[in-house]
């Protein structure tokens, strides 16, 4: 097993010879010990931590911020040794441990039954319609490789990116609104003399098959953070299907944290208790985690469009 107990700190995969099975079983671990305890403030730190591993590193799989978040839970900026090398002009310091995630290996496939040439000469496949060095690349597995945070290392100064929708919370809420086209979704910003949806801040509803969001007015801040917030219930979720709303809520509210954090505004993570995923066994929670993953990055990527910035992260 990886060293160093997943849930009390970080994690290290220092056996090369079982490397790979250290970091599946890292991830299983740390899934495993969240539906056990899914009602335990802990158990709901550990995945506020990987929400906000998530916010800085939102192009990455589920997996590898996990393992991010697991190894280096400050990380803001990974690359490879030489990357930091012959693109930034920095140093990894000396002594320093890598952070070890999962890189795709590309081959070419067969178009019928997906594996690389060698595979597939011993295979029971049948297919010989175009010669191998005509067939499409593709990922046909997963290689450990390690990076290093920026933190990690000495050097040139990083440039500075363009972040025209993270800070000021009205640019965020410009580019939200500007994004509804691109999610599909239809938005209305209501006043609170016309509001007629109580105490809710914000309800997102289907008319004629597009979702159409209202949220009430009030700060720019408040409003973003609404506004991301059934922004997801939109992507996610199906409006007929009225069962475990509480479940339906923290998916949302994990999705507008890794956004908002993303981009700049002060989050509370005090709603992102894992009650409400009690029923949840590990592969339910993997799920959620790919859910969450998918529709943060839709978001991110469409104001980033709008906004014609370069997000950080």
């Amino acid at each position: 097993m990886a060293e160093s107990d997943p849930t009390s700190g970080p994690v290290t995969f220092g056996d090369a010879d079982a490397r790979a099975d250290q970091m599946h079983q890292a991830i299983d671990q740390w899934l495993s010990e969240l539906v056990d305890a899914v009602d335990e403030a802990r158990a709901s730190d550990e995945f506020q931590r990987w929400l906000d591993v998530h916010s800085q590193f939102h192009d990455y799989s589920h997996r590898n911020t996990l393992l991010i978040s697991l190894q280096c839970p400050e990380a803001t900026k990974v690359a490879g040794y030489r990357t930091w090398q012959d693109e930034f002009d920095r140093q990894v310091q000396d002594g320093e441990s890598a952070i070890w995630i999962w890189a795709p290996l590309l081959s070419r496939q067969c178009p019928e039954c997906g594996n690389s040439p060698s595979y597939h000469a011993d295979s029971d496949c049948a297919y010989d319609e175009t010669p191998p060095e005509e067939w499409n690349e593709g990922v046909v597995g997963f290689k450990p490789v390690p990076v290093f945070d920026v933190s990690q290392t000495e050097g040139k100064p990083l440039p500075e990116l363009e972040t025209d929708a993270a800070g000021e919370a009205d640019e965020l809420l410009a580019g939200l609104l500007a994004a509804a086209d691109a999610l599909g979704v239809t938005v209305d910003v209501v006043g609170a003399d016309a509001w007629g949806h109580g105490d809710a801040d914000g309800v997102c509803r289907h008319v004629d098959g597009t979702p159409h969001i209202q949220v009430q007015q009030a700060d720019p801040a408040a409003v973003a953070g609404t506004l991301i917030h059934e922004y997801a219930h939109a992507l996610l979720h199906d409006p007929a299907d009225t069962a475990d709303r509480e479940a339906r809520e923290l998916e949302a509210e994990a999705v507008a944290y890794v956004v908002g954090r993303h981009c700049g505004l002060e989050m509370d993570g005090s709603a992102l208790y894992l009650a409400a995923w009690s029923d949840d066994d590990a592969d339910q929670l993997f799920e959620r985690c790919e859910r969450i993953r998918e529709t943060s990055t839709t978001v991110i990527k469409a104001i980033a469009d709008q906004s014609g910035s370069t997000l950080h992260g």
